[in-house]
């Protein structure tokens, strides 16, 4: 059977992904909030399990990705994926979403630097910049396909769309082993490819890559205080937009209403990223470290604004703001990990930036929930606010040593 070339099943992956992604999260915390009927901090603790499980896989899968095959871990993940989420989808119990957290979370890891590590292998680094852009626009026009259906058959049983979502991500698996292309990856040779010795090496020649390149150092930085910050708001900005009186404009449900909320984010994060994509020369370290201090900026404004948001509108207008700049911070800073990595290593350090992240997650996580019970949800929005200020002194002190030093080229 004919395999498709790199860029377009990429694209493809990605445009899939979102729509079932979308699919999914349209509801996911509408259905954990009210038909699993979690609290707070039960909320949080889901997304704690979850990136506790990829804090744990992260590494372990990236190297398996570096050892034997980067598409065979992307099938096996997204295989994973659409099983976790068919176990929350059909069984609405506390107990039951935590299983689903371990399975899907760690499915994801499968795909976490794997897919980034494959699609550079394939196309070449000079490339990827663009295609990250050009993929994270194809992904917002799928979600928007997501968000429509989601809301078509959420409003019928909102727990119809994660089910749906979990057999979308099984489907997606059969389709890449079907027809994704892997012609750049040199795997181990044959006698190596069983040994432990091999992927632990691996692992050390990517953190020996983090210190010959010093840049590195500070996207782990920028990978923990996100992944510090961003537990707390992605668990708990619906329960606290739900908390404000929703508009009963001609009837719209709850759930058109959040569909509503995210549409408008999608369209405002397909408009960054074309500007993204056309003003910042991709290529460039120093430009795009300058763009992702300025998104960074606006994120901490929105969530503080967010945050102490007097009414729905307001609140709503500050979500849209974060999640645009969001939408665009993540293929810059995925170009940004990329940019002159040893093909050896390259879905491990891509893992370990990940791994980074879910360690920030669980850390803060629980603490912001905790808070968001105790005291009050727009207390425990604030404190992520908070938690993600000094990401802003990172940057600021990384561009003053780039200024004042000959930037290292690492071949």
């Amino acid at each position: 059977m004919k395999r498709l070339d790199a860029y377009t099943t990429y694209l493809i992956l990605n445009g899939w992904d979102g729509l079932i992604s979308s699919l999914i999260f349209t509801v996911n915390m509408i259905y954990q909030a009210t038909v699993v009927g979690l609290n707070p901090l039960q909320l949080v603790l889901v997304g704690t399990v979850l990136e506790a499980t990829a804090f744990i896989c992260e590494v372990p899968t990236g190297v398996v990705a570096d050892v034997y095959s980067r598409k065979l871990s992307i099938i096996i993940g997204y295989g994973m994926i659409g099983i976790g989420f068919l176990v929350e989808g059909l069984f609405p119990f506390f107990g039951a979403v935590l299983l689903a957290q371990v399975i899907w979370g760690a499915g994801w890891t499968f795909t976490s630097g794997a897919t980034e590590a494959w699609l550079t292998d394939e196309i070449g680094e000079a490339n990827i910049g663009r295609a990250f852009l050009r993929s994270s626009q194809v992904a917002r026009f799928g979600t928007l396909v997501g968000i429509g259906a989601s809301v078509f058959i959420g409003n019928e049983r909102v727990n119809l769309p994660i089910i749906f979502g979990g057999m979308g991500f099984i489907a997606l698996g059969i389709f890449l082993s079907l027809f994704m292309p892997e012609t750049g990856f040199h795997p181990t040779p044959r006698e190596n490819r069983n040994s432990f010795q091999h992927m632990w090496h691996t692992f050390r020649e990517g953190v020996a890559m983090v210190r010959k390149r010093p840049a590195l150092s500070t996207i782990l930085g920028v990978g923990l205080f996100h992944g510090l910050y961003s537990e707390g708001v992605d668990r708990l900005w619906t329960p606290f937009l739900l908390a404000f009186a929703i508009p009963n404009i001609d009837g719209l449900t709850t759930v058109t209403w959040f569909g509503i909320i995210r549409i408008g984010a999608i369209l405002l994060g397909i408009g960054a990223n074309e500007i993204a994509h056309r003003r910042v020369k991709t290529d460039d370290e120093a430009a795009i470290r300058n763009t992702l201090f300025a998104i960074n900026i606006g994120m901490v404004a929105a969530l503080f604004v967010f945050g102490l948001a007097p009414d729905f509108y307001v609140a709503v207008g500050a979500y849209w703001v974060w999640s645009m700049l969001r939408q665009t911070h993540n293929p810059l800073h995925t170009t940004w990990v990329n940019i002159r990595l040893d093909p050896h290593v390259r879905a491990t350090v891509n893992s370990m930036t990940s791994q980074v992240d879910a360690l920030g997650q669980v850390i803060a996580g629980p603490i912001v929930g905790a808070i968001g019970t105790a005291i009050s949800l727009r207390a425990a929005l604030l404190s992520s606010a908070a938690i993600l200020s000094p990401v802003l002194a990172l940057f600021a002190r990384t561009a003053a040593i780039a200024d004042s030093r000959p930037q290292t080229v690492i071949d």
